[in-house]
């Protein structure tokens, strides 16, 4: 795992945490381009960001040292795409994060790039709707039903929209 830093003066403390912001998004979508511009701004700016594929080192489980990672986070900012849907790894964090949220109430700054808000909490919209179809068929009921309601949660929180204008 990382390094354990000084919390940063621009994020609020809690507790002893390893990162000050935990990205959870789908690699395949954003996390070459607008993932990546995001993540080295907040670092220059001196903010530690846990991103999997920065922090994450050879060798490591990858479900536990996540599961980590979100537990040691003060803010989690989930990025939402077309595909985010489609990954279980996504769906699991934002269940974890979720869990974490309601338990200690740190910060969720969601992110819609290129999504609807409503598609994200009601699952609907072309890629939600499709994916969830597909999780219907290979997953446990009780799982999708904890995928659906954090999408539910977050999509209901406010965020910022990212649009082709913006």
């Amino acid at each position: 795992m990382a390094e354990q830093t000084q919390p940063s003066s621009s994020v609020s403390s809690f507790g002893s945490s390893k990162f000050d912001v935990f990205f959870s998004y789908k690699w395949a979508d954003t996390g070459n381009n607008f993932t990546s511009f995001l993540y080295s701004g907040l670092e220059k700016g001196g903010i530690n960001v846990f991103r999997d594929s920065e922090k994450l080192w050879l060798g490591d489980a990858i479900g536990p040292a996540i599961e980590s990672a979100i537990q040691g986070s003060k803010i989690w900012i989930p990025i939402f795409s077309s595909g985010y849907a489609d990954s279980q790894w996504c769906l699991w964090e934002l269940v974890q994060i979720v869990q974490h949220h309601r338990s200690n109430g740190q910060l969720i700054l969601p992110l819609f790039c290129h999504v609807n808000p409503y598609d994200v909490q009601h699952q609907t919209g072309n890629r939600f709707e499709k994916a969830f179809q597909e999780h219907e068929k290979k997953f446990e009921p009780n799982t999708v039903t904890s995928w659906r309601d954090a999408l539910e949660f977050v999509g209901n929180l406010k965020g910022e929209v990212l649009d082709e204008t913006k």
